[in-house]
């Protein structure tokens, strides 16, 4: 079973330290595209899960996102940040020049999975999360917040906590949330087939799911 799809179903897990090891190779892009006509930006800071990590370029969702949003008429300009292995302290220092660069009305938050896998105190994820939805809410932009899960050999106690935080940011600080980004890939019944041979990133196919369980809460941000 596919590391990530252990996440739901409470599954014996692998050694977290190979998802550590495996997302530590930086594999990220940082692509802007739009339409010819696109005067806002989304800015999406994100992990191996953005980054289109073992995929061709082009088939992750940030990717399916862009085609989506001209397929609506959406004149929206998309930068991808995301850098595989990123933790939630390299988001937060990186955000700032990112903000002053591009500028974007609206960001979206993929980060904190790699914080949990190292075992990184869920306070200091928190701090980094919340830091950085106040400094894009501070240069103005609306903020998506994707949460996420760890397999079940980190501790019941740990597990509950770490996927509640990026709801309790959400709330506290005014953003929107997609509570488990990798719904319907990691705890759905073709688990074991959404995955690539390194059991832990998702296949092409499974980028539709996740960019199906966006969707809905990003689209309001982007009237």
């Amino acid at each position: 079973m596919p590391l990530l799809a252990a996440l739901a179903s409470g599954a014996p897990a692998v050694r977290a330290q190979g998802l550590a090891a495996t997302a530590s190779a930086t594999s990220g892009t940082n692509a802007a595209t739009a339409s010819p006509t696109a005067s806002r930006t989304l800015l999406v800071v994100g992990d191996s899960l953005s980054a289109e990590y073992g995929i061709a370029r082009g088939e992750g969702w940030v990717a399916r996102l862009e085609a989506r949003l001209a397929s609506e008429k959406l004149a929206w300009r998309v930068v991808n940040a995301s850098v595989s292995g990123e933790t939630s302290s390299g988001g937060r220092s990186r955000l700032p020049e990112l903000l002053r660069q591009h500028r974007p009305q609206v960001v979206v938050i993929e980060l904190g999975g790699n914080d949990a896998l190292r075992g990184l105190p869920l306070a200091m994820t928190e701090g980094n999360l919340s830091e950085m939805t106040r400094a894009a809410k501070a240069a103005g932009a609306r903020v998506l917040i994707a949460g996420m899960a760890v397999p079940p050999n980190y501790g019941r106690d740990y597990g509950e906590q770490f996927q509640a935080l990026f709801a309790k940011i959400a709330k506290a600080e005014g953003a929107a949330l997609v509570p488990f980004l990798l719904a319907g890939v990691a705890d759905g019944p073709d688990a074991e087939r959404m995955f690539q041979l390194d059991r832990i990133h998702p296949k092409a196919e499974a980028h539709t799911r996740i960019l199906d369980n966006v969707w809905p809460t990003l689209r309001p941000l982007l009237r």
